[in-house]
């Protein structure tokens, strides 16, 4: 199993960014959207940092790395809240943890079951190949400190959704089964994830569409990477147009 000393990050290449089609980041039903946005992302990163600390309390000899990957988000979410404030906006806290409500409320069944399948599927999967499509799209259209914020965090995520990948990987054997049926109960939350903010994403001028898109690309090259063949992916893939 790799570690985080030996992350696969070869298939990261940030967007370029121009200065064309840019948003004005100075009107008010920008900073409205941006209000649930930027909370998202925040969320995001505090659940991941909560996600991985409990991970490390199921696979005890794997403590240590799993508080590292904590630890970094945790620096993201700092670099997120600075955005916010750089603009003049306060985070919408409270859409935030409702937006992230059902996720969040699977991966503590799986935990409590201690079913780590589920929740590497859902933090190391869904979560991080989530945030790395949205960043990507994002980073084309961000204001300049955010791009160079979410240009360093989106870095770090590819090193996390390796860890996943890797440890999925090395259990597939095992628990091929409990994948298929995890992911197929988790990855249409995505998709109603994205319906929920596309309003406020087009508002920053992240279009809905690439936004899956990015994901659908990002989520397969994932499945690929753990092993399973293209009719498993397809099959998978499908869970998202329920």
């Amino acid at each position: 199993m790799q570690t985080l000393e030996s992350p696969s990050i070869s298939n990261f290449a940030p967007p370029v960014s121009t200065a064309e089609g840019l948003p004005d980041f100075s009107t008010e039903s920008y900073k409205d959207a941006y209000s649930r946005i930027n909370a998202i992302v925040i969320e995001g990163e505090q659940e991941a940092h909560d996600n991985y600390m409990s991970l490390g309390t199921l696979i005890p000899d794997k403590a240590d790395e799993l508080k590292k990957l904590a630890r970094m988000e945790m620096k993201h979410m700092r670099g997120f809240t600075a955005c916010g404030k750089n603009l003049g906006v306060e985070a919408d806290m409270l859409f935030a943890k409702k937006f992230f409500a059902s996720l969040h409320g699977n991966f503590q069944k799986a935990y409590e079951a201690s079913n780590l399948t589920t929740c590497f599927l859902i933090q190391a999967i869904l979560i991080e190949a989530f945030a790395i499509s949205a960043y990507h799209v994002y980073i084309q259209v961000a204001d300049p400190f955010a791009r160079k914020i979410t240009e360093g965090v989106v870095q770090d995520e590819y090193l996390h959704l390796n860890y996943g990948q890797q440890w999925l990987k090395a259990n597939l054997a095992t628990c091929k089964d409990e994948l298929i049926r995890a992911n197929k109960e988790n990855l249409p939350l995505i998709r109603s994830m994205l319906e929920e903010v596309a309003k406020d994403a087009l508002a920053l001028h992240m279009d809905k569409e690439e936004l899956m898109e990015e994901f659908m690309i990002a989520y397969q090259d994932s499945l690929t990477e753990i092993g399973l063949d293209n009719r498993e992916i397809a099959r998978m893939a499908l869970a998202a147009l329920v």
